[in-house]
């Protein structure tokens, strides 16, 4: 492989982190890449609220009553990236910074999704993620940790290092 060329996980993985970065969650900042077989990107999501649902109305909190925190109303990434897809996502991978939660499982087995890449897994012993792990396995899909070569991607955007 020729020095400084991102493999396709690195290359996948970086950009579901960076589409974290477009969330407003100031906890939880998770992205999705869906890539078709031919090494496409066929979708890409956030964790945030429905569309039209306002950030100054709506709590991003972690505590409290129900109500009064982002959990029932945060779309997470890997939901975002199935329903923002213009395709059909079957046979795809699916690139996440978070192992996905037992709804976000549901969503990726039902849309035809064969792979999972993600990046963390801090809530592994949580019911939801094995839930996730039992229904993957039932359904035949794959799920994997990233394990690119780099830890860390630099991100230059002055024009005149192109």
């Amino acid at each position: 492989m020729l020095e400084g060329i991102l493999s396709w996980d690195e290359y996948f993985m970086g950009i579901a982190v960076l589409s974290g970065r477009r969330s407003k969650d100031p906890n939880t900042k998770v992205g999705a890449c869906v890539v078709n077989p031919e090494k496409r990107i066929v979708a890409i999501g956030y964790n945030g609220f429905p569309t039209g649902c306002s950030d100054g109305e709506l709590p991003w909190g972690k505590a409290g009553g129900f109500l009064e925190t982002k959990y029932p109303f945060v779309v997470h990434a890997e939901l975002n990236a199935i329903l923002n897809a213009t395709t059909k996502l079957t046979g795809c991978t699916i690139y996440t910074a978070l192992f996905p939660c037992n709804e976000c499982a549901k969503a990726v087995i039902q849309s035809g999704i064969r792979e999972v890449v993600y990046l963390s897994n801090k809530y592994a012993t949580s019911d939801a993620t094995v839930a996730s792990k039992k229904m993957f396995e039932l359904a035949g899909v794959k799920y994997r940790r990233y394990s690119g070569r780099e830890d860390t991607l630099t991100i230059d955007l002055r024009s005149e290092n192109i």
